[in-house]
């Protein structure tokens, strides 16, 4: 059988000297890491606007003021459940460029991620990530006027 599930999420683009915020990803098993951008799902009646902030703060420590709406970012995949299932998700995720206004760097303690770092713009290519990292810098590079980029190549990225 196949569930449909939507899944909106926010993230910050975060840069400062040449260097981009960065928090690792933890699965539930503790098995797989991955960097991704701070952000995460937007709680039931949630502002994805406030769900960036707060998600800044989460994972990393610091409190982020958002600068502009980047754009958004549609996609499904097919996850597949320990009893068998499918679930077709949807996930709708909205990007800002946020900037850093206090707070200190550090790890979150007990939720989704392990580490939160400034890892220079260089080498963000060689790292194992999710694909909502070249799409936040793509939307940041890019700056379409209509807040959308073509689909992102997955090719060596994680789909997450």
């Amino acid at each position: 059988m196949i569930t449909q599930r939507l899944r909106v999420a926010a993230y910050a683009v975060c840069l400062r000297d040449e260097s981009l915020l960065l928090a690792r990803w933890v699965s539930p098993d503790g098995a797989r890491r991955h960097w991704t951008l701070p952000g995460g799902g937007v709680e039931h009646t949630e502002d994805p606007f406030d769900a960036v902030v707060r998600e800044v703060a989460e994972e990393t420590g610091y409190a982020a003021q958002v600068e502009r709406l980047l754009g958004v970012n549609s996609r499904t995949r097919n996850v597949e459940r320990v009893d068998d299932d499918v679930v077709e998700l949807h996930m709708l995720a909205v990007f800002y460029r946020a900037r850093v206004v206090g707070g200190e760097l550090r790890a979150e303690t007990g939720g989704t991620t392990d580490l939160a770092r400034w890892v220079p713009m260089a080498q963000v290519a060689t790292l194992e990530r999710s694909v909502v990292v070249d799409i936040g810098l793509e939307l940041h590079r890019s700056a379409p006027p209509t807040g959308h980029v073509a689909p992102i190549r997955t090719t060596g990225l994680l789909r997450h």
